[in-house]
Order: structure tokens, then C-alpha cells, then sequence
């Protein structure tokens, strides 16, 4: 399982981040957290070390594992490293930075990183957080999308251009393998593991079919 976290499912009063990824750990679930900068990163590195001892800061350079494509793109993500820390127990924490041509770091999109490890990963889900809460049609949020209409809403030029990218993510992440992917607000108590718990959606999810309600 992949989560793409923000700054808010961190500073939020309602916020219960580090104890759901402790729980998706005993529940045999393995997540990989994406962090929106090196500095979110490695903050949450110290908080969930401070207790459990099994977070590991990462940049996507680290063993070649996100090769940059040019022009902020990814290349083929090389998820051998992620497989061994997961197997092993740990929480990958990643920073949203590939490996360039000449072994330099270069800074990637937090949501493109994210959708390409969870297609690499194979991913059961993958989840941006983001305080939209989902895709907002009128008054209400859209409950669920296939990906060719999630593709069609990120060119949505009146969308938050953060927003759009988490649903191209989201969309691109679900046509490379994952399961399915969720837009929800972080700061809402155990919004990482609703998914496992209820039938419910929080947000938007991007699944391969639309279920009507």
C-alpha cells in the first residue's frame, strides 16, 4: 500500500497518521509512505523512530531505484530495495527526488513518485492525501471514477493544479496495476485505513469500473 502524505494528515489535531500505519503493519499490510518534500520526509522519519524504530528515510536516487526520465518524468521505478525493507518490517519513507543521468538528485512530483512505486510495487492501494477531501462535483464529492475519467477531470483547468495531480496519479497509478486508488483528506482520523475497515469510500476512488449507487 502506498500513501502519499502532506503536511496537513501531519499537523492536524485530527490527524491519526503514525498510529494507522503501525496498524496496516500489524495487519500484515505494508505501507510506503511518499513524502511532498525532503523535509516532511525526514520529520517523519524521527517521529515514528522516536517509538517503533522502523521507518527508513529514502530518496528515489538511493540504489537507482527512481531513474529521472528528463523534464521531472520517472523512469522504470526498480522496486527490489522497497520489496526488502517491506519483507523485512520496515516503513519506506520516501522524498520525492530521482536519480539524474549524471548521479545527481533530481526533484520529481510527490504524486508522480507515488503512482509509479505503487504500479512497481504492485499495490493493493494507493492513497493521496490531499484537503480537497476528493473531486468535487456541485456540492457533493464524486464517490468513485474509472481511470479514463479521472484522466479526463485532471485537464480540468479550473481544478487546483495540486488536485489534478493527485487524480492523474491516482488514474495512471490504477491503469499500471494497482488495485485502486484513493482521494481523501489526511487530517480525517484514520483516513490511511478505511478502506481495509468499512466499504465506504472518504474521498474519490479511481477504480477500473464505476459501481452506480
Amino acid at each position: 500500500m502506498v500513501v502519499r502524505i502532506d503536511e496537513g494528515s501531519l499537523t492536524s489535531a485530527g490527524s491519526t497518521l503514525f498510529s494507522d500505519l503501525a496498524f496496516l503493519v500489524e495487519h500484515k499490510v505494508s505501507p510506503i509512505v511518499i513524502a511532498p518534500s525532503s523535509d516532511v520526509a525526514r520529520a517523519v522519519v524521527r517521529t515514528m523512530n522516536r517509538s517503533s524504530d522502523t521507518a527508513v528515510g529514502l530518496t528515489g536516487a538511493d540504489a537507482g531505484m527512481v531513474p529521472s526520465a528528463g523534464a521531472n518524468g520517472i523512469g522504470a521505478v526498480q522496486a527490489r530495495l522497497l520489496r526488502t525493507l517491506s519483507c523485512a518490517g520496515y516503513i519506506p519513507v520516501i522524498e520525492p527526488m530521482a536519480l539524474g543521468l549524471f548521479g545527481s538528485e533530481v526533484a520529481v512530483g510527490a504524486d508522480d513518485l507515488a503512482g509509479a512505486i505503487a504500479s512497481a510495487t504492485e499495490a493493493c492501494r494507493a492513497i493521496f492525501f490531499h484537503d480537497a477531501g476528493g473531486v468535487v462535483d456541485g456540492e457533493r464529492v464524486i464517490d468513485e471514477l474509472t481511470p479514463a475519467e479521472a484522466l479526463e477531470l485532471s485537464e480540468n483547468q479550473t481544478l487546483a493544479p495540486d488536485l489534478r495531480s493527485a487524480i492523474r496519479a491516482a488514474a495512471l497509478g490504477v491503469r499500471g496495476g494497482v488495485g485502486a486508488a484513493q482521494i481523501v483528506d489526511g487530517r480525517i482520523a484514520h483516513a490511511a485505513i478505511v478502506e481495509f475497515l468499512t466499504a465506504r469510500h472518504l474521498g474519490t476512488q479511481v477504480a477500473g469500473t464505476v459501481f452506480m449507487r
